[in-house]
């Protein structure tokens, strides 16, 4: 597209309190059968048609048709036992029960194709599509069959290959891999974590995009946050590696967090998803804030290559602060574009 500094949100969006509870995550569905399949096609078109309103460029489903980001994919694929529950530590944060890797991995049909479509057929906008990365999909289950995260993500990146081709094929324009893995195990990322991800990119014309944040707004993540210090530097180590890799788009959170902003420079000549909404507070960010963000961001990034998003999904929020936050994103880039409209040279 060629709007300059087009505004997308990262992944999900709060659901209608009629499709599941509000601001809970993996929030049970309040219907089934036919019932429950419509009224996820008509939360899809409520985000689509909010999203559109309020001025969102790049559009996507919301996350409206999935639980959560990482196991409504894992739970479509044989070889998981979601009966078979272990307790593991996610991302060296918090405890949770998850299911059991108990044989080889594999994507029987596709996952998200058909919504997919859906999504296509009900806008003429760019639209943005979301997956687990590989890292994060091995750090939300527990593996009693390969014994090594390394094998289990290789699996894990040729079914997310499957799947994103597919997506694209459903005329999907950016295909994301959400990677919050990637700001805990760094070690990991070096040995093999960028590798798995490239192999899930592989092959693909649509553009690819890498999320990594700090996580949900959640007391855990939140909690987590406040040990880093003054400084927020896992970047530094990741976005060299990813800075040469064929991902398009790096997507990182920036709002309110610590940050420093000239890590950005790290990534120079690939594009730059800026998190200017943060999601771990409910107040409304002012379109000011949300433009004075994105001009410090501009001393590290040009222009042509910066989308405005948010820090990371939505869905614990209620319904009127995530809209107003996209409101605010919308209007506070807004200013930014104008006035690089205005200090452009005159052809």
């Amino acid at each position: 597209m060629n709007t300059l500094l087009p505004t997308t949100v990262v992944g999900s969006l709060p659901k209608p309190s009629w499709l599941a509870e509000p601001e809970t995550l993996w929030s049970p569905w309040k219907l089934e059968g036919d019932a429950l399949l419509e009224a996820k096609q008509d939360a899809l078109r409520i985000a689509i048609h909010e999203q559109s309103r309020r001025g969102i460029d790049i559009v996507s489903d919301g996350e409206q048709t999935r639980q959560h980001f990482v196991t409504t994919f894992i739970e479509h694929l044989s070889g998981v036992d979601f009966e078979q529950r272990k307790t593991v530590r996610i991302r060296d944060r918090y405890d949770a029960s998850v299911p059991t890797v108990v044989g080889a991995v594999r994507r029987e049909q596709s996952v998200f194709v058909e919504d997919a479509k859906f999504l296509r057929a009900t806008t003429d906008q760019p639209i943005k599509w979301t997956l687990p990365g590989p890292m994060t999909m091995v750090d939300t289950l527990y593996d009693d069959h390969y014994k090594s995260r390394e094998k289990l993500a290789w699996e894990f990146a040729t079914i997310l290959n499957q799947e994103a081709k597919e997506l694209e094929a459903a005329g999907v324009d950016i295909i994301q891999f959400d990677e919050p893995a990637f700001n805990v195990f760094l070690d990991e990322v070096k040995d093999w974590g960028v590798a798995a991800l490239e192999r899930a990119a592989e092959g693909l014309r649509a553009e690819t995009a890498v999320h990594i944040c700090y996580g949900y707004g959640i007391k855990a993540n939140n909690d987590w946050k406040a040990t880093l210090g003054s400084q927020w530097r896992q970047y530094e180590e990741t976005f060299p590696l990813l800075q040469s890799s064929s991902i398009d788009i790096i997507s990182l959170e920036s709002q309110n967090s610590h940050v420093p902003m000239d890590l950005i420079e790290l990534l120079r000549g690939k594009k730059v998803m800026l998190g200017a909404i943060d999601v771990a507070s409910e107040t409304i960010e002012t379109p000011e804030e949300v433009a004075d963000t994105l001009r410090k961001a501009l001393q590290f990034v040009d222009a042509d290559k910066l989308i405005a998003s948010s820090n990371c999904g939505m869905a614990p929020f209620p319904r009127d602060v995530a809209l107003a936050k996209l409101s605010a994103l919308s209007a506070g880039t807004g200013i930014v574009r104008e006035e690089l409209e205005r200090s452009a040279p005159k052809v």
